[in-house]
């Protein structure tokens, strides 16, 4: 690195942060990225890297060692309904370098992505690194004061790209719109007892409905409970919410050996939301600390990629030749904002019209709904809900500059 102050400073080490970072460093921009964490593991964050996300990184010539990194396939999602288990979606006919969704750790995809990143010199990654505070000058962002006491300046920008916790929802720096969210989910993990089949399963009985992630030697389970109710399920113990586990879920087997501890459980408190606006002089917010997405078809990683590669594509040249680039950030915001919209919308209708019904009804389902018969009928019909979640609305294409 050389001794001026960097060109853009990322905040947030996750999937946005760590493509903007590549994508900007590529185009010969000098890049630091701060991470508040030691490292990158965490339990049950997302793990699903769908096939919008590696036609970029087929397109930066990356996807074969991408690959090469341990991870499943899942190839199409089955529900089971009314005792009917009906396959609703298919990735394998999609035109795309990978047509399946790589169940990969988070971990390793961000580990994957600093590799990449730190073949370019002007890359750099601080661990360890919280910001606490965006410094501003004169009406604009200059740079950050992180948790050490070092302020440090940025030469033309600054991204939060620091989750749905963003420091810019947390101080208030730009204002956000709540949609809501009928559910919170319990992720855990069981051994697989037989072959699965490169699979998503979700499975509905009254009241109770859960997501099964095939992970080669385990399932990755989600177990969807009413928003604001952990604290009910946790008090009533173990016994009980496995054997609720195991009511909804009767191909697991027996799970008293298996589910034994609460500490097996990992929240995820759901949440729906958008900024209102996502920048202002000098900062610019993408991804989840954008735009919060429910785990409705786990696109929100892909998504963040998707808001990266934009704001590669749209600012990273101007990047290079002017001094600011302010007035060029609404142009990141307008090509992302139809997208997130639509996607949003179709969670939403999701979530009110199909989870919460079967969440809040203890009435026995007599027969699956339509659409979802439709699409076990008629092949053909799979491939739309597999394109929707597989390759997204509006897909982005690599142009940002090299060098």
């Amino acid at each position: 690195m050389s001794d001026h102050n960097p060109d853009v400073l990322i905040v947030g080490g996750g999937p946005a942060g760590m493509m903007a970072g590549l994508l900007f460093a590529r185009a010969g921009l000098e890049v630091t990225v701060f991470e508040k964490h030691a490292d990158f593991l965490r339990d049950f964050r997302g793990d699903t890297v769908h096939p919008s996300t590696m036609e970029i990184l087929d397109q930066l010539g990356v996807l074969g060692r991408f690959l090469e990194r341990p991870h499943s396939k899942v190839t199409n999602a089955r529900i089971t309904i009314a005792g009917e288990t009906l396959t609703v979606g298919e990735l394998t006919d999609l035109d795309t370098p990978a047509p399946f969704i790589a169940m990969m750790p988070q971990w390793e995809f961000l580990d994957f992505l600093k590799t990449e990143a730190s073949a370019f010199p002007s890359f750099q990654l601080e661990m360890v690194s919280e910001v606490i505070r965006f410094d501003e000058h004169e009406g604009r962002i200059s740079g950050v004061t992180l948790s050490d006491g070092r302020s440090i300046i940025a030469d033309k920008l600054v991204i939060a790209a620091d989750g749905r916790g963003s420091l810019v929802r947390r101080s208030a720096m730009l204002p956000v719109t709540e949609f809501g969210a009928p559910m919170d989910v319990f992720w855990f993990a069981v051994p697989k007892i037989d072959k699965g089949g490169d699979v998503v399963r979700g499975i509905v009985n009254a009241g109770s409905m859960m997501v099964m992630i095939d992970r080669n030697d385990y399932w990755q389970c989600a177990f969807i409970i009413p928003k604001g109710g952990a604290a009910a399920v946790k008090a009533e113990g173990i016994a009980a919410l496995r054997e609720r586990i195991e009511a909804v879920a009767p191909d697991l087997g027996s799970l008293d050996n298996v589910l034994t501890d609460m500490d097996q459980f990992h929240l995820l408190s759901v949440i729906l939301d958008r900024l209102d606006c996502w920048h202002r002089p000098g900062l610019l917010a993408i991804g989840d600390a954008a735009h919060a997405m429910s785990p409705v078809g786990g696109i929100g990683i892909n998504l963040a990629i998707q808001d990266a590669v934009a704001a590669a594509n749209i600012l990273a040249g101007p990047l290079k030749n002017l001094p600011d680039v302010d007035h060029l950030l609404k142009d990141v915001e307008k090509r992302r904002l139809w997208p997130t919209r639509i996607v949003q919308a179709g969670q939403k209708a999701v979530q009110d019209r199909l989870i919460s019904v079967f969440l809040e009804s203890d009435a026995a389902i007599v027969k699956p709904p339509l659409p979802l018969r439709l699409f076990n009928r008629y092949p053909l019909l799979r491939r739309i809900p597999g394109r929707i979640v597989g390759l997204g609305i509006r897909r982005e294409r690599v142009t940002s500059p090299v060098g």
